[in-house]
This record gives C-alpha cells, structure tokens and sequence, in this order.
C-alpha cells in the first residue's frame, strides 16, 4: 500500500517505506550480460561480419523477439530483419500466422523459416526463388527451446546436443572442461557416444527439464553435498531443448549462441567460413550417426490410447528376436 505506481518503460528502483524497493530491469541486457560470461562475442560477431555470412532467426511472435533484436541484431551485428517475427503476440500470430499460432521451433510448424532455409517439412531439399541464409533459427512462445538449420540442412535436435558436447572445448564456457552431459530417454543416443569417446560423465534422464537440473545441483553443499560434481553441463532432448548449467532451464538463445559460437572458431581455424552442414557431416564421421523415429498423435481415441499403452506396459520383449530385431 505504500509502494508508488509503477514505471515500467525504463530500468528503475523504486523506493517505498520501511526499506522495501521494487527493481525494474531491463530482462534483455539482464539475459545479454549472462550470456557474455558464456560466449565471446567478439568473435562471432566477427564470423556474422563475413560477406559470405547471413543469417535468420524466427521467433515466431513468441517472447524471444527482443531478444533476438538486441542480442542477435544490436549487440552482433547481423544485418536488421535477421530477426523475423520479431514482434510478440499474446496469440503468437493468431490463425493468419502460416503457423496458425502455434509456435513451435520444428519442421512442421515453423513453415516460414523452414521454406526461407530450403526445405520442406520432411526436411528435403526445395527449389528457392534466391540463395538460402548460412544459418537459421527458431524459437518457440517462451523462446526455451530451439530449432538449427543450415542452408538446406537440417539439425535433428539429438545431434545438435551431440555437436555441441562434442565441440564444447569451443565455447569458453567450458574452457575448463565439460565434466557431464545428459539427455532425455527419448533422445538418440548420439550424445552417448561423444561422451564415450571424450570420457565424460552421461546421463539418460526421464522426461523433463528437472531432472537435468538435479544433475546440475550435483555435489551442491546447499542440495546434494555427498554427491559427486557434473557441472560444468550441457543437456538436451528430442523436443528441441537444449541448455547448460548457466541457468537451471532450457534456453533458446544459449542454443543458437552457441552455434554460432563453434561456426566461429572452426572458420576462424580453416580461414573459411564453415557452415553447419559441415560441421555435422564432420561430426557423424568421426562418431557415426544415429538414427530414430518420434510419432505425435493428436486428437486420438482417449480409452483406445489407454488400451494401448496399457498393453504396451505389460509387454515382455526383452531378449526376443521380432522381424529379425532382437
């Protein structure tokens, strides 16, 4: 009740009585700062610089727009409008959107990008009218998870976690070594073999971001003390999220931050631009590739469904051989 009115265009403090003050931030140079700790920016600003270099990021209306303005654009230095879909909309578009408000960093709906990056939604290669960007992004609503794209090349989210833990001694957050990794039990096992070959810790988790950030606290006095340390982290699933230990979520931006960030160090090495097909066909070279399936069904029969997992649950097919898979 004694607090004053608000102001909210402007980072401020706002003073009230018996020492209580309410802090008014501004959330992009707050996420910026953060992600400086983690990056040199210098040198991918100094990659996106190159002639030979574009770039996209859709944002699909979602929340991740001023960031991608700020951070991508202002702070980077990528040419104004690699932020596509940059203005948040409660409804993310709405019905008039080409992905009719539905705004999820995947081949199905982000349709804008995906036709930008010369691609169909199967992830095939489609005539454009003029070159495709070098790399291209997207975001979802609340801009926590990430879709990667190269010029008519696609990044499967479970190889994109396998680049990156590859590739970590790149990104100076993990200039003292990356101690664990994790994946979600649905994500290939792509990661598995990276950190197989590099010796670090891995981890198959259920589903959900929390279980990553358990791993994350391991060996914090506050939460875990008797247990041994794994950060730092990286971690990622299937659905298109991937994150590190800098936050205890899943983060878009980190995502494509450090993308950019081992496209940078590897041009900066060959003395030419390196473009993420490269970089993943590098990749299954040396690991090998993984391959599997996800099927969504929607609108389905709800007590079919529960039959059928039922079902399922009380299968016994270990150690039995069907059309030849054992």
């Amino acid at each position: 009740e004694t607090m004053p009115d608000f102001c909210l265009d402007e980072p401020k403090v706002f003073e009230g009585d018996a020492g209580k003050s309410v802090e008014v931030f501004d959330c992009v140079e707050d996420h910026k700062a953060l992600l400086k700790k983690c990056f040199d920016f210098d040198a991918i600003k100094k990659m996106i610089a190159r002639p030979d270099f574009t770039m996209v990021y859709d944002c699909m209306c979602g929340v991740q727009g001023p960031y991608a303005k700020g951070i991508i654009e202002d702070e980077l230095g990528a040419a104004p409008g690699s932020a596509t879909n940059a203005e948040p909309r409660p409804d993310f578009g709405g019905t008039e959107s080409a992905w009719h408000g539905h705004a999820d960093p995947n081949l199905t709906y982000a349709v804008e990008l995906v036709k930008t990056m010369g691609l169909d939604k199967g992830g095939n290669k489609i005539d454009t009218d003029k070159p495709p960007p070098t790399f291209g992004a997207a975001a979802d609503g609340d801009a926590d998870r990430n879709m990667i794209l190269g010029s008519q090349f696609f990044i499967a989210p479970s190889d994109s976690l396998a680049i990156l833990v590859a590739n970590a001694d790149l990104i100076p957050q993990f200039k003292d070594g990356l101690k664990g990794c994790a994946r979600s039990m649905p994500t290939s096992g792509a990661v598995d073999l990276v950190a197989k070959k590099k010796g670090i810790e891995c981890f198959e988790t259920p589903t959900g971001w929390k279980f990553f950030g358990n791993l994350m606290d391991s060996g914090n006095p506050k939460y875990f003390p008797e247990t041994k340390q794994y950060t730092p982290f990286i971690c990622g699933e299937e659905s298109f999220g991937t994150g590190a230990d800098h936050v205890r979520e899943k983060d878009g931006m980190w995502a494509v931050l450090a993308w950019l960030q081992v496209l940078a160090a590897k041009t900066e090495a060959s003395g030419k631009l390196v473009t993420p097909e490269e970089v993943a066909r590098a990749h299954w070279a040396e690991y090998g590739r993984n391959y599997y399936a996800r099927y969504d069904y929607e609108g389905v029969d709800k007590p079919k469904a529960e039959e059928m997992m039922k079902r399922m649950s009380e299968m016994q097919i270990a150690g039995t051989e069907i059309q030849g898979m054992k």
